[in-house]
């Protein structure tokens, strides 16, 4: 939480949250390009001097704040099975969840699309998507861990390198998906990646 939402009254941080979904939900419903800072006022019923106390730094504060929304939904829409990878069958059920939430989300994604318009390379955009990435390795990570104590994984497997491969692989079937509308590269390096974690034989 950045310095000027600490400075925050709990109605304030509850306002200002109010407005980020209202922008979430309109931004999905709209696309980025076609969604204005009226348009947010309207769904959430603020004004315009509201909306610059919260977002002084205009739109582009405001999609920055929005994509920290929907990268920490990412997650939140795992749970709570990527904070529960205490058994095959858990696994299991995180590799569905995770395959659900992209076949329903689509190739429509809100958090790509925010990238592409706050830019890539902004410092703000790398931060929001390496604290994405980052909580994401280190639930898988402590998952395997977890299973090694149990011995149901061999302690020879590194649990950071094995996260980063489950999670590169992640993403690059989402991106193929993104590209393609196929789903399957996703499911395959789940799959793949999983069972990679099995004992041989």
């Amino acid at each position: 939480m950045d310095l000027q939402v600490q400075k925050l009254t709990a109605k304030g941080r509850a306002t200002r949250q109010r407005i980020i979904e209202g922008a979430a939900a309109e931004i999905r419903a709209r696309g980025v390009t076609m969604t204005t800072l009226d348009d947010v006022r309207a769904r959430t019923q603020t004004s315009k001097s509201q909306l610059f106390h919260y977002f002084p730094g205009g739109k582009e504060q405001l999609l920055l704040a929005v994509a920290e929304h929907e990268a920490t939904r990412v997650l939140t829409d795992q749970q709570p099975h990527l904070s529960a990878l205490t058994s095959w069958a858990a696994w299991q059920r995180w590799r569905d969840v995770v395959v659900q939430r992209y076949r329903h989300q689509g190739q429509h994604c809100p958090l790509s699309m925010l990238m592409s318009e706050i830019g890539r390379t902004t410092p703000g955009a790398q931060a929001v998507i390496a604290a994405l990435l980052r909580q994401w390795h280190d639930d898988i990570a402590i998952g395997v861990r977890h299973m090694q104590h149990q011995e149901k994984i061999p302690a020879a497997i590194d649990p950071d390198r094995a996260a980063a491969a489950l999670l590169a692989g992640i993403q690059g079937g989402v991106a193929i998906m993104l590209a393609t509308g196929d789903l399957s590269y996703l499911e395959a390096a789940l799959d793949t990646g999983i069972r990679s974690l099995r004992p041989a034989g």
